[in-house]
């Protein structure tokens, strides 16, 4: 279960209508599944169907201090479910929070991605 706090769900919301029509992304900050804030990245292919998520390097370091890193972006016109880019190119984030906002819909997803397929966490 990951829970995202309504502060860190406004932060999310804000990022992508900000970035649109392109997709914004960036790093969730987790400790025992709860979000205590969110880091906004720069989506380097500037694009409303993929992302590239570029941070500060330091950024990395923080799961040396005990937090979990969860990857967010946004879906600007479709569904906070992963799409088939999503699923081939999570990368690092193979089986680990995977959170998408609709700003469309005005909602917020999350998942985990692993061999090829992908399952709903449970979200609150």
């Amino acid at each position: 279960m990951v829970t995202v706090p309504a502060a860190v769900r406004e932060e999310l919301a804000e990022h992508a209508r900000a970035e649109a029509p392109n997709e914004a992304c960036g790093l969730i900050v987790l400790r025992g599944g709860v979000a205590e804030r969110y880091i906004r990245g720069r989506n380097t292919l500037a694009s409303p169907y993929r992302f590239q998520l570029e941070v500060d390097p330091d950024d990395w370091f923080l799961e040396d201090e005990g937090y979990e890193l969860a990857v967010f972006h946004s879906h600007p016109e479709t569904a906070p479910r992963p799409s088939r880019t999503d699923v081939e190119n999570v990368g690092l984030w193979t089986d680990r929070p995977y959170l998408i906002y609709s700003l469309a819909r005005d909602e917020l997803a999350a998942w985990r991605i692993l061999d090829g397929s992908f399952e709903p966490l449970e979200l609150s």
